[in-house]
């Protein structure tokens, strides 16, 4: 089976990829390597306040700039530009103001943030202050008024961002016991009319790319989330199989989203 665009790559040019060794021609030269048709470079746009820790801006132009060396560099390797917008709903004048450029292939809408006493905490921070149980409704719920929020984003990622952090004295995770709040925030994606990512970094539970299909999701992609080129496209394989006995299959170009 070929493998699938990966289309949830960080580089250089993300803020928290720096430390971990990123880096957008190694990774291009790792896609290559694994013979990857084609990748997308997501970086983030998080316009949240957590504590006292702002993000620095995206600077695009540099990115940008990039992007095109790559290009050039790896003629045979389709290389789309893209970006990471945490929050969109909450940060709508900005997320207009950085897409009217146009300079986007790929875009995607994520939530890493939840309120908390006030403040806004990253969500695997939560954990702390509230029953694991209520981490993830809180999450969930959260889902469907990003998607009614915001129409600036193509699909929607690691929609089980949350159980990243899930505690290990909590038991072993179980989507089951949170299956309506799942298809609820799932139906809200579909209805709008965009993708659901099989994000690979904690793989997808098979069962909620099952229930993507039965509440009328369309389509899929693919997303490491890698932060360092190593990660690229990794659990493809699994993942590609697991799209493609939901009822998803490949389209004309290997970088497009796979269909139903």
């Amino acid at each position: 089976m070929r493998l699938p665009a990966d289309s949830h790559v960080h580089s250089e040019w993300s803020w928290d990829a720096v430390q971990r060794g990123a880096s957008m021609e190694k990774t291009c030269a790792r896609a290559v390597e694994i013979g990857l048709p084609a990748l997308a470079f997501t970086e983030h746009m998080d316009l949240v306040t957590w504590g006292d820790f702002t993000p620095p801006p995206f600077d695009v132009d540099g990115y940008l700039a990039s992007i095109e060396r790559c290009r050039d560099l790896f003629p045979g390797l389709r290389i789309l530009t893209g970006v990471e917008l945490g929050e969109p709903h909450w940060f709508g004048d900005q997320v207009t103001q950085l897409l009217a450029g146009g300079h986007f292939d790929r875009v995607l809408g994520s939530l890493h943030s939840l309120p908390v006493a006030g403040r806004l905490a990253e969500a695997n921070e939560v954990y702390a202050d509230r029953a694991p149980a209520d981490v993830i409704r809180d999450y969930l719920a959260e889902i469907p008024h990003l998607v009614a929020g915001s129409d600036a984003f193509h699909s929607l990622t690691h929609i089980d961002y949350a159980v990243r952090s899930w505690p290990q004295e909590a038991g072993p995770f179980d989507p089951h016991t949170f299956e309506a709040e799942f298809r609820h925030a799932l139906h809200t994606l579909a209805d709008s009319g965009r993708a659901l990512e099989i994000n690979t970094r904690l793989p997808l539970a098979a069962v909620i790319v099952r229930w993507w299909h039965d509440e009328g999701g369309q389509a899929v992609t693919f997303g490491s989330d890698a932060h360092f080129p190593d990660a690229l496209a990794h659990g493809f394989t699994d993942a590609a199989a697991l799209a493609e006995a939901t009822g998803f299959h490949p389209t004309t170009f290997p970088y497009d989203w796979w269909s139903r």
